[in-house]
């Protein structure tokens, strides 16, 4: 590894290297030797280099051709970075034996040529980086096939026709990049079946037609980019309802109406550019409240008085040329003034003001004695005490350690919120940091159950809140943030579905004894919520993205969002807290029962469990396409019991079994095998009772930590 140096010149040949695995020589100044077009020869060299599986030459100064050297390379490549380089070239069609690329970054290139459709059948997949190269044709429909694909950037090229619907199979996309192409027709209303989008980006392009009233859908959207099309009709109502969303720029299109109503949820809202199209009506006055960097309306249709709080008090962030129906506003903006006909008609609003005035002081006052006097009296959990007292967390410190809630310390999202990733000031320790979105249903109630649940619980296999932040953002919103301590090793959902693994890490397996440990882990916190806090707990929402694995594997429970409090008399029945009785869990993992209307239970906790265990087991979630109508994941274990169970098991720990048979045992390699048989049979057996339909067949959770340590035992003495 040379990486993040000065070295410049000719990279000399490493024929000798048969072993290698990880090359990287980025941000240096290798290339621009004495023979042009010969800078990547050494490449050639990596042929015999079997084994590679890593190769990073990002922002250096080489020239060749791509598809010369590149189709020669080890078929096990999984990360590879050649961005910010000359190369020329195209995409060879032969990249379809790279069956193991994770990552291909070839963004800032002289690329030409199509992309080919082969590159279809890279399953694995995760980031295809092509931005700012020359590719043309079109956008292979084969992209259908990249259900791992997380960011796709297609940005800056030549590519023509329209953008696919089957783009919309791509379900793990986060962050796609269409902009500034010569791409045709309408935005396909498929793609907003894309509810893990991040960022949308399809400016610079000839798109026509309406926006989809679809965009709803995009729930987790935090820019969208449209601008520099030929769009047409109403801005929809519907993209209210993205209240996450941070950028929204449409400049230069042909939309027409007024700025919806529904914006006024958009609270998240820092950029929002809508000039040069054909928006008419008055600039809505609930944007003073926003906590807006840029608002440029210019060169609409816009009339009547301008706000002038907040964002329009300050000049230089509000563009408004060629509106000249504006009046009004801060005499910063020298709009003309709004002339009222009849001084009794200017006298009756200045007392209407006046009243108002008085009204608000009134108000003001009466809410300071009550926040004085009454704040105590709220049924809000105080956490001081139990928590870290010497850990304080402010807005302005969470601002400063996520970077500004950067995209790039984004670890998760969930359904009331984003997690980041953060360091401390005091130690440097890693955190995870659960920001709550308080615009969305439930958020607040999430929060103070996620307090309840965890001021008094400790256990080992639980994830620990180390502090919380309860205060105002710097636009005097509400804002709530619960700091855990960071597990390294990420979620379980991320092993047995490897969509969002870190980058520059080789692809991770988990072993058998690996899950059987994680599954005892789990089992023993939910036995521990049930049976050994003063209060029993029923956590309502368990999922492999909510088990968490520390940097020894070792798993922790978190998430405790929609947690519940059981009656002290009877511990299978549930008391729900708050005043709705309405309870929604994850689909697939829930208990059949709560569809019919019963409430949480130590049952229901029983059967995420066996689902989750059962997914363990098979590397299947519960939502798989496989299972629908009569057939579900309980129901395929239990069809296959027992003569068939070791043909639906993860094909990882099939050939983990026949690797750990040919270990040096004193145990007979026969025996081996037959204890690992009887071992993962007796797994199924635990997954598929505690799975059942009926709830009063499941076993008990005590029952089910017995059971699992014994399976553990007996596997761990025979390996």
């Amino acid at each position: 590894m040379v990486g993040g140096n000065n070295f410049g010149g000719e990279v000399p040949r490493v024929d000798k290297l048969h072993n290698l695995y990880f090359l990287r020589m980025d941000n240096n100044q290798f290339g621009s030797t004495d023979k042009p077009g010969d800078d990547l020869s050494f490449v050639s060299s990596l042929t015999n280099a079997t084994n590679l599986t890593h190769l990073y030459l990002q922002n250096n100064a080489f020239e060749g051709t791509f598809h010369e050297f590149f189709s020669n390379l080890s078929n096990d490549l999984a990360f590879v970075d050649l961005s910010n380089n000359q190369l020329s070239g195209h995409i060879p069609v032969e990249i379809r034996k790279f069956v193991n690329l994770e990552e291909l970054r070839l963004s800032g290139n002289q690329l030409t040529g199509i992309i080919p459709p082969t590159i279809g059948k890279l399953y694995k997949l995760r980031y295809l980086l092509l931005s700012q190269n020359r590719v043309s044709g079109i956008i292979p429909s084969s992209f259908a096939n990249l259900s791992l694909l997380s960011e796709l950037s297609l940005d800056h090229n030549n590519l023509r026709g329209r953008i696919p619907s089957s783009v919309a199979k791509c379900q793990s996309l986060l962050y796609l990049y269409l902009n500034q192409n010569n791409l045709i027709g309408s935005i396909p209303k498929e793609m907003c079946l894309l509810s893990s989008l991040v960022v949308l980006s399809l400016s610079s392009n000839n798109l026509t037609g309406a926006l989809p009233k679809e965009l709803n859908n995009l729930k987790n959207l935090v820019s969208l980019e449209v601008s520099l099309n030929s769009l047409t009709g109403e801005i929809p109502s519907t993209l209210g309802s993205c209240v996450t969303i941070v950028n929204l720029t449409m400049k230069r299109n042909l939309f027409h109406g007024l700025i919806p109503f529904t914006f006024n949820s958009l609270r998240s809202l820092q950029v929002l550019d809508l000039s040069h199209n054909k928006l008419s009506g008055t600039v809505p006055k609930y944007l003073e409240g926003f906590d807006l960097h840029l608002l440029n309306l210019s060169f609409n249709d816009f009339e009547g008085a301008l706000p002038e709080r907040g964002i329009f008090e300050n000049v230089s962030l509000v563009s408004l040329d060629g509106n000249p129906k504006i009046c009004g506003g801060v005499l910063g903006l020298k709009l003309p003034s709004c002339n009222f006909s009849r001084s009794k008609n200017h006298n009756f609003k200045l007392v209407i003001l006046v009243i108002l005035g008085i009204w608000g002081l009134v108000v003001m006052v009466g809410s300071l004695l009550f926040y004085r006097f009454g704040k105590t009296k709220r049924p809000f959990p105080s956490l001081d005490k139990d928590l870290n007292p010497l850990l304080f967390m402010s807005y302005q410190s969470i601002l400063k350690v996520t970077n500004g809630f950067s995209v790039s310390n984004l670890i998760g999202v969930g359904s009331h919120g984003y997690v980041y990733k953060g360091s401390l000031e005091t130690d440097g320790k890693h955190v995870a940091i659960k920001v709550l979105n308080l615009l969305q249903h439930g958020a607040m109630k999430s929060f103070i159950a996620e307090c309840e649940a965890l001021r008094n619980v400790r256990h080992r296999n639980l994830v620990k809140l180390l502090t919380t932040c309860s205060g105002v953002d710097y636009g005097g919103n509400d804002f709530k943030a619960l700091v855990y301590e960071f597990m390294d090793n990420g979620s379980l959902e991320d092993w047995l579905h490897p969509d969002n693994s870190r980058e520059n890490v080789q692809p991770r397996r988990l072993g058998l004894l690996q899950r059987l440990s994680i599954a005892v882990d789990v089992a023993s916190a939910i036995h521990y919520l049930h049976n050994d806090c003063q209060i029993p707990i029923v956590h309502c929402d368990l999922k492999p993205s909510n088990v968490l694995l520390d940097n020894e594997l070792v798993a922790h429970v978190g998430d405790f969002g929609l947690a519940r409090f059981l009656h002290l008399t009877n511990k299978t029945t549930c008391r729900i807290q708050t005043s709705s009785t309405t309870f929604k869990g994850s689909i697939g993992y829930t208990a059949p029962e709560y569809g019919m209307g019963s409430e949480p239970s130590t049952h229901g906790d029983v059967y995420s469990f066996g689902i989750v265990l059962l997914e363990m087991l098979t590397g299947k979630r519960p939502t798989d396409d496989m299972f629908g109508g009569d057939l579900s994941l309980h129901d395929f274990f239990r069809n296959a019991m027992p003569d068939g169970a070791l043909e639906i098991v993860d094909p990882i720990l099939n050939l983990e079994e026949e690797e750990i048979s040919r270990e040096s045992s004193r145990i007979p390699s026969f025996i081996r095998r037959q204890k690992m048989v009887e071992g993962l049979i007796s797994l199924f057996g635990v997954g598929v009772s505690c799975s059942m339909y009926d709830s009063y067949k499941r076993k008990n959770i005590k029952e089910v930590v017995r059971e699992l340590c014994y399976i553990r035992d007996s596997l761990v003495s025979c390996t």
